[in-house]
C-alpha cells in the first residue's frame, strides 16, 4: 500500500520501561500528582493545550447533551450514588480522575439479557465554545445480549469524560465511537471495557474533528474466553494533534486481542500518537494477540509517532506479536496508476480509499461508514489531492 518497511515482532520483543501491571489507578483525582508533560503517559500530549484538565484549573462552566435514540435498550439518567457506576475500571491517570470526581449525571444504556438490539445512536453534543464539562456513559450488554451503539462526538468546546462497557458472559457489544469535533474541541476521553466469560467486544474508534483529541481504550477481562477487537481510523489536519492509547490487559486464560488503528495526516504541524499497549500476566495462558499500527502521511510538515508495547508473564500463550509503519505516498503505485490514464488527484485518492478500506469495511453501520468515506474525500479536497 505503502513504502514503507514494517518491521513486524515476535512476543517479548518490545518491552516498555515501566510495567502497565504496577500502573496506578483510583477514583480519587488527588491522588495523582499534577502531570508536567515528563511523565511517559504524557510526554506525547501538548500539555498547554489541555485548557487546565490536568491540573484541576479547568472549572466545570457547561454540560454534555447526551441524546439516545433506538429500540430495545432501557436509558437511565443516574446520580452519582448508582452503585453500578465505576465496574468498568478505575481511572488510570489524573484527567480521567477529574472527570469522574466531575460529572454530576450519567447515563446508563443497558441491553436486557438475551436481548439482540437494533443500532443504538447516542449523540453527545460539547457544552459550546469557550465552556468546560465533564461526562460520564456506561454502555451494559447483560447476559447472551447482542447490540451496535453508535457514540457520536460533535459540538464545541472542553471536554474530560468516561465511557464504561460492561459486556457480560456470552454477550457480544459493537462500540463505533465517532470524534467528529468542531475546530476549537478539545476532548480527552478513557474508554473501560471489562468483559465477561466467552463475551465479545468490537470497538471501532473514529477521531477526525478536533483540537486535541486524546481517547485512552483498556479492556480487562474477567473470564475467560474473552475476545476484544479494537480498530481505530484517525484523519489530523495542520493544527491538529489526535493521540490515541489503547491497552489490554490480559489476567484470564484463552482469552484474545486483536488491534488495528490507520491513521492519515496533512499540514503543517498535524501531529499523530498511536501507543498500544498489551499486557499478558501470569494466568493469561492461551492468550492470543497482535496490534497493528500504519499511518500515511501526505504532506510535508506532519508527524506519526507510533509505539507499540508487550509484556508477557507467560510462556504458554496462543501468539503474540505487533508491527507498526508509518510512510508516504508510494511514488510507484502513483505512476502505475496515472500511466492508466488516472489524473494524479484521483490516483491519490484511490490509494487513501485502499489505505482504510479495510477498517471501514469492519463497521456494521452502514450510514456511518458513508459519513466517513465522505468524510475522508472532504479532507483530501481539503488539501487538494
Amino acid at each position: 500500500m505503502t513504502s514503507v518497511a514494517q518491521t513486524p515482532h515476535s512476543h517479548g520483543a518490545v518491552v516498555p520501561a515501566a510495567s502497565r501491571a504496577e500502573q496506578f489507578a483510583s477514583y480519587d483525582v488527588e491522588a495523582f500528582e499534577v502531570p508536567g508533560g515528563r511523565e511517559e503517559i504524557w510526554r506525547f500530549t501538548p500539555m498547554k493545550r489541555l485548557r487546565g484538565l490536568h491540573d484541576g484549573s479547568a472549572v466545570a462552566s457547561g454540560e454534555l447533551v447526551v441524546e439516545v435514540g433506538g429500540p430495545d435498550v432501557r436509558v437511565e439518567t443516574v446520580g452519582r450514588d448508582d452503585s453500578r457506576l465505576g465496574q468498568g475500571g478505575k481511572p488510570a491517570d489524573r484527567i480521567a480522575a477529574q472527570a469522574y470526581s466531575s460529572f454530576t449525571r450519567a447515563t446508563v444504556i443497558t441491553v436486557p439479557k438475551e436481548t439482540k438490539a437494533g443500532v443504538t445512536t447516542v449523540t453527545v453534543t460539547g457544552p459550546g465554545e469557550g465552556r468546560v464539562a465533564y461526562g460520564h456513559l456506561q454502555i451494559r450488554a447483560e447476559q447472551f445480549a447482542e447490540a451496535v451503539v453508535v457514540v457520536d462526538h460533535r459540538g464545541s468546546g472542553t471536554v474530560a469524560d468516561n465511557v464504561e462497557l460492561i459486556v457480560g458472559d456470552g454477550a457480544r457489544l459493537t462500540v463505533v465511537s465517532v470524534h467528529d469535533w468542531a475546530d476549537d474541541a478539545v476532548q480527552v476521553s478513557a474508554h473501560h471495557a471489562r468483559l465477561g466469560r466467552d463475551a465479545t467486544l468490537r470497538h471501532h474508534l473514529i477521531a477526525l474533528g478536533g483540537d486535541l483529541v486524546r481517547v485512552s481504550p483498556t479492556v480487562v477481562y474477567d473470564g475467560p474466553g474473552g475476545d476484544a477487537e479494537l480498530n481505530g481510523l484517525y484523519f489530523a489536519d495542520a493544527g491538529q494533534h489526535i493521540e490515541l492509547r489503547t491497552f489490554a490487559d490480559h489476567a484470564k486464560p484463552n482469552c484474545k486481542s486483536n488491534v488495528v488503528y490507520k491513521g492519515a495526516l496533512q499540514g503543517d504541524d498535524a501531529r499523530t500518537v498511536w501507543i498500544g499497549d498489551v499486557l499478558i500476566r501470569a494466568a493469561a495462558e492461551g492468550t492470543e494477540t497482535f496490534e497493528l499500527n500504519r499511518n500515511l502521511v501526505l504532506t510535508e510538515g506532519a508527524r506519526a509517532d507510533s509505539v507499540p508495547n508487550l509484556e508477557i508473564e507467560t510462556g504458554e500463550i496462543a501468539g503474540a506479536g505487533h508491527a507498526s509503519a508509518t510512510g508516504r505516498f508510494d511514488d510507484e503505485q502513483l505512476f502505475y496508476l496515472q500511466a492508466r490514464g488516472i489524473p494524479e488527484g484521483v490516483a491519490r485518492r484511490l490509494v487513501v480509499r485502499g489505505f482504510f478500506h479495510e477498517l471501514l469495511m469492519k463497521i456494521d453501520v452502514p450510514q456511518i461508514r458513508e459519513r466517513l468515506e465522505a468524510a475522508i474525500e472532504a479532507e483530501l479536497e481539503a488539501v487538494g489531492a
